[in-house]
């Protein structure tokens, strides 16, 4: 039996291919295992992750005292493939991984279906929670929306869109107009979405939540900041410790309890108090004190954006050290115009990945501006030597490959 990894990494799956044909066979074939328990739908282009988390705590906390399963299904992974697949906040064990894999990848070949790696895990999840009885899943969403893997799901509980911005336009399109088209194709017929005024896309949206007859739902109002040193949330005046940082996280609190409030859950103040204090989302605004280290996985723009605001908000006063990295479909140009303060040091990571951006390929203008480095050992040294605010950012798959060999 070949490794869930191999199989997945192989040249005939390693790639983006969207549409719906090829995940509706295999689920057909499987007997629709995603029609048997109640989904939460996310898309959008930042803050989806964080939405999910935020959701998944909330139910996992509510539902403790009882036999309610919670199912979470999450994407691209740090470390491991089976952190993508959750059951009430403990992954798929790496052997029941293994197994699903390997199992569904044969029954695709042997009806003809050529899976892809996102196709082939989606499917993995959605038999998995299954097999499992789970009856809430809360499901991010790949890539776009419309004709993600994910948006084979027919009647969602509730559908949430997050920010929308400019990314992957080379196959969601150049303006937000399009890319909210993409976005909102997750939202189905009779169904209750959320979204918020301040969304760029906010016109799209609207237009095909009326043009769906799906209902829209509210939202609180959400604030966060930092008092004494700890991070809070106010709801609707309510005082909540926050454990995850940064000001766009009001806006994703927002959207989470706007989707808790729509599927009908009356959720107390002490759940909300216990769920919000031990929400955790890695690598996303996450403080090392200790070692000085800020690691965010903001991988365009509008994320950069947040991480200098934030930066300039809560560490105005502190020299700054960046070690940055991205894939080269990403524009490069902007994240690193957004980012390049003249008394930073910042040092450009040529990490080992497909598609990982090169230094050759970055413009003289940016190649003057920044420290080529390569290797673990390189990136050890300045985190033993440098006495600075340390910011690891870009590339989720790059921060994964430090922090496995590199501990905090």
């Amino acid at each position: 039996m070949q490794s869930a990894k191999e199989i997945l990494t192989s040249c005939d799956k390693f790639h983006i291919n969207l549409g719906l044909n090829r995940i509706k066979k295999i689920l057909n074939i499987l007997g629709n295992p995603q029609d048997a328990y109640k989904i939460i739908h996310v898309a959008g282009t930042n803050g989806k992750g964080s939405v999910c988390k935020i959701i998944n705590e909330i139910l996992v906390q509510n539902f403790k005292n009882s036999k309610v399963k919670i199912g979470l299904y999450t994407s691209p992974h740090l470390f491991s493939y089976t952190e993508r697949i959750k059951i009430n906040n403990k992954n798929i064990l790496e052997g029941d991984f293994n197994n699903l894999v390997n199992e569904i990848n044969n029954i695709a070949k042997n009806n003809n279906i050529e899976l892809t790696e996102f196709e082939l895990i989606t499917t993995v999840a959605f038999y998995y929670f299954y097999i499992n009885k789970v009856e809430y899943t809360i499901l991010e969403v790949g890539l776009g929306g419309l004709y993600d893997a994910t948006n084979i799901v027919k009647s969602p509980l509730m559908e949430v869109i997050t920010e929308i911005d400019l990314d992957h336009t080379q196959r969601l399109g150049s303006t937000i107009e399009e890319i909210a088209i993409q976005k909102a194709g997750i939202i189905k017929e009779n169904s209750k979405v959320v979204f918020l005024k301040s969304n760029k896309g906010y016109d799209i949206l609207k237009q095909v939540a009326h043009d769906k007859n799906a209902r829209v739902i509210e939202v609180p109002n959400v604030k966060v900041a930092v008092e004494n040193g700890i991070n809070y949330a106010f709801v609707d005046s309510k005082k909540y410790e926050f454990n995850l940082l940064g000001y766009n996280q009001a806006d994703n609190l927002a959207l989470a309890l706007g989707a808790i409030e729509g599927i009908g859950l009356n959720i107390s103040s002490n759940i909300l108090l216990s769920a919000l204090k031990f929400v955790e989302w890695p690598f996303r605004l996450e403080y090392n004190k200790k070692r000085n280290i800020l690691i965010d996985g903001a991988h365009n723009p509008s994320g950069i954006r947040v991480l200098r605001n934030f930066l300039d908000d809560y560490f105005k006063n502190d020299k700054k050290t960046f070690i940055f990295g991205c894939l080269n479909n990403k524009d490069y140009r902007k994240m690193l115009n957004i980012l390049l303060y003249q008394n930073d040091e910042f040092y450009f990571y040529e990490f080992n990945y497909p598609n990982a951006l090169k230094f050759n390929e970055l413009e003289e203008e940016y190649k003057k501006r920044v420290i080529k480095i390569s290797t673990i050992k390189e990136i050890k040294k300045i985190i033993e030597q440098k006495q600075n605010l340390k910011i690891f950012c870009g590339s989720l798959y790059m921060l994964g490959g430090i922090f496995s060999e590199i501990k905090i």
